[in-house]
């Protein structure tokens, strides 16, 4: 168990995290995401109000259906990113990060209350009072047929519905961080255990609870952005790789914060991109130095792993435009783990760990893979047809 956001998080349960990962490609995983925050906005002008904050088409939505978003501030950086989902014409629901919870909370109610004084008609509600489990992998849907009268074959990706499962009215969102098929479930609180034992039951055991090791491993793997990592305050959308969650009435008309930059940014391209790297030698790190054939310094990596899947190393970061192409060739300059683990400690200068760049590093040949755009599964198709400049080869 670990700290994080003022939450107590398990890395892993009963399961390595490699047989988790794999468990959930292969039958499935059942994630307690809990300190995720949801929240509704409710009113004929929430979606005008939300269009100010975020990059989607959120009046273009029909009732039912949702997209990834990003909050965008003035210079066009990511403030969080987010799923959010159209109920109806007058009530929107989204989740947000939890360790951007704070910062995001007090944004919208700043901007809310501007919006209000103004004679907008919104308001909202953070639903403190339900859980959220996600449920991912090739048997999220048969096991969770069990539990619900609805037919969850006409429910497609990235869509919504209030409905009854296992007795509890739950928000059910087909969408998922891991790149498979998969549920966010929204639970009331006090239904939250029943639901979660009644998924492992009816799989027989074939669905086991994962922690957040493999859920980092899972994502990588497919590609998604760690808001954090690969998505910070300075990085906008369009470097993220994001393009295609830009709605096109809003690349158009602009009206979000930001928006000069980033509109900029589609006419003449970003001076960075995010790419993925497939990797031998010790697997990357997040602030690894990414270096072209002559050693110039070309970029950074954001995150980085061994993949239990593809059985090789596997990473993201941001490059310089033009050098992000399929194939481009390139390497990282790694510390050992140990005098890594010092640095993020704070136990050794910046003087000495430059130093010991330069003395000890360990070069790893790697390969640009491609321009991360999306995930795998069911967003495989939005992925090659909206992302440009780069391979759309998916990942398994």
């Amino acid at each position: 168990m670990v700290p994080f956001a003022g939450w107590s998080m398990p890395i892993q349960y009963k399961d390595s995290i490699m047989d988790s990962t794999v468990n959930c490609r292969q039958n499935g995983g059942l994630f307690d995401v809990s300190h995720m925050c949801g929240l509704s906005l409710k009113g004929k002008d929430c979606a005008s109000f939300l269009e100010k904050l975020v990059i989607a088409d959120v009046a273009g939505l029909a009732p039912g259906t949702g997209t990834l978003t990003v909050f965008t501030n003035e210079k066009g950086g990511a403030i969080d990113d987010s799923v959010i989902t159209k109920v109806k014409d007058d009530h929107i629901y989204l989740v947000v990060n939890a360790g951007c919870r704070d910062k995001d909370l007090a944004h919208i109610e700043e901007h809310m209350k501007a919006f209000k004084a103004k004679g907008g008609d919104v308001s909202w509600h953070i639903h403190d009072e339900r859980s959220l489990l996600a449920l991912q992998g090739p048997l999220a849907a048969p096991v969770l047929q069990h539990l619900t009268k609805d037919d969850l074959s006409k429910l497609y990706f990235g869509e919504f519905r209030i409905l009854d499962i296992n007795g509890a009215t739950c928000y059910l969102t087909r969408t998922g961080y891991t790149g498979e098929d998969g549920f966010e479930i929204s639970v009331p609180s006090e239904n939250a255990l029943d639901l979660a034992k009644a998924i492992l039951e009816k799989s027989e055991g074939k669905v086991r609870l994962t922690g957040l090791g493999a859920r980092d491993s899972l994502r990588l793997e497919a590609g998604l952005c760690l808001y954090g990592n690969d998505m910070e305050q300075h990085i906008t959308p369009v470097e993220a790789g994001l393009t295609w969650a830009i709605g096109k009435r809003r690349r158009a008309e602009g009206g979000f914060l930001g928006a000069e930059v980033i509109l900029k940014q589609l006419a003449d391209g970003p001076s960075i991109r995010r790419v993925g790297f497939i990797s031998t030698g010790p697997p990357p790190r997040s602030h690894s130095e990414i270096q072209d054939e002559k050693g110039d310094n070309i970029g950074e990596i954001t995150s980085g792993g061994f993949s239990p899947c593809l059985k090789k190393n596997i990473a993201m970061g941001y490059v310089k435009s033009g050098l992000h192409k399929a194939g481009t060739k390139a390497k990282i300059l790694e510390l050992i783990s140990a005098r890594v683990n010092a640095y993020a400690s704070g136990c050794i200068d910046e003087g000495l760990w430059k130093e010991l760049i330069a003395t000890e590093e360990s070069v790893i040949g790697i390969e640009v893979m491609h321009s991360y755009g999306g995930s795998t599964g069911l967003k495989s198709n939005i992925f090659a047809e909206e992302v440009t400049g780069g391979s759309t080869s998916n990942m398994p």
